[in-house]
């Protein structure tokens, strides 16, 4: 009896012992065991770091920079392409709902209709703001340029004499009647074109332009800048007005065609004694409600950055918005040229005047 007691107490003891030792094996609640994502744990799952675009633009150029941005920062960039008044309508009906971080859209004209439906903010990077000069951007830094495109005289190398061409208002003279080829008026680069002129010259000066090429065109305005330069090789015309960027895509491009086109015409900058070429940007802004702004201004900053833009000029045909970097070879052999003096925000400004003025003068 008493070696049974003996062994139910012994029993009782051992089971008492390994529980407490059991217990002091574990953390109390003031000594919590390390969880995924703290401090000190080898397993720790990182919020993945990302920055979402809005782009119209199309290129091999940008993806392979926005590759590069993800590499040197650790950021990627989720991208949504498609037309540039298509993603703006998008901005403005998704609000507070949308994903875009940064929108990308080519003219300037386009950017200041996002920033009057206000669905972009400011930046204040100092380094965007040294990157950019003053009249590439909005004046209250809710876009930046981030290439430049010049719309220039582009002109039969068998017909014309490029000492013949001088200015835009030239175009007018009698002597060019039937020889003028050009895009539609809702066309945004025509509309850039002549909001410039408005900006510079009045609106009386602006349409009476208009109105005196309209009356030199050779034909009914259609087709893009591309097909501008092949009617002038055709003998439709003699003179397109059309952007540089196409020309050196023209010269670089996988069609025979386009190419045996682009090497029978030449490229004249106007108004270089005046009041300088037309140019416009392909810009970006910060949307207004992005969730990821700090990554938004990194890519912003990289892409107007010396290494972005050397690659837009050389690979794209633009020329850089960045004051020390240089244009490519293509661009340069084009000769240099003076800009208009203007801030590219009164492309936006005098949009709908520029629209009024090509219905009066009857600019299809």
């Amino acid at each position: 009896m008493k070696n049974k007691r003996f062994s139910a107490l012994f029993l009782s003891i051992t089971l008492i012992v390994s529980l407490l030792a059991f217990t002091g094996c574990t953390a109390g609640p003031e000594e919590k065991a390390p969880t995924t994502g703290e401090k000190g744990n080898e397993n720790v799952v990182k919020e993945e770091q990302i920055v979402n675009l809005y782009t119209d633009r199309h290129y091999d150029t940008d993806d392979a920079l926005y590759q590069q941005f993800t590499e040197e920062t650790g950021i990627k960039v989720n991208i949504v392409k498609g037309k540039s008044d298509e993603l703006i309508e998008r901005l403005s009906r998704e609000g507070k709902d949308t994903e875009a971080d940064l929108l990308i859209t080519t003219d300037a004209a386009r950017l200041h209709r996002a920033k009057e439906q206000a669905l972009l903010q400011p930046v204040t990077s100092e380094t965007v703001l040294n990157n950019v000069p003053e009249n590439l951007r909005d004046v209250d830094n809710e876009w930046f340029g981030l290439t430049v495109r010049a719309r220039v005289l582009v002109y039969s190398l068998d017909r014309v004499n490029p000492s013949e061409l001088s200015t835009y208002e030239d175009l007018t003279n009698e002597k060019w009647k039937g020889k003028i080829l050009v895009r539609g008026a809702d066309n945004t680069y025509n509309q850039s074109l002549l909001a410039s002129f408005i900006a510079l010259n009045g609106r009386d000066s602006a349409k009476e332009w208009a109105s005196g090429l309209v009356a030199n065109m050779a034909r009914t305005p259609q087709g893009n800048d591309r097909d501008q330069a092949k009617a002038v090789v055709a003998g439709e015309g003699d003179i397109a007005i059309m952007n540089t960027y196409y020309v050196g895509k023209m010269l670089n491009s996988s069609d025979p065609e386009e190419v045996k086109v682009a090497k029978q015409v030449g490229v004249f900058f106007p108004n270089k004694d005046t009041n300088g070429t037309h140019i416009n940007v392909s810009g970006i802004g910060l949307t207004k409600y992005a969730k990821n702004q700090e990554n938004a201004v990194k890519l912003i900053e990289f892409l107007t950055g010396d290494k972005a833009q050397k690659e837009f000029a050389e690979a794209n045909y633009e020329y850089p918005v960045k004051a020390n970097v240089e244009a490519s070879e293509l661009l340069k052999s084009w000769g240099e040229f003076k800009t208009q003096d203007i801030n590219l925000s009164k492309l936006g400004e005098f949009n709908a005047e520029a629209i009024k003025i090509f219905n009066e003068v009857g600019w299809k």
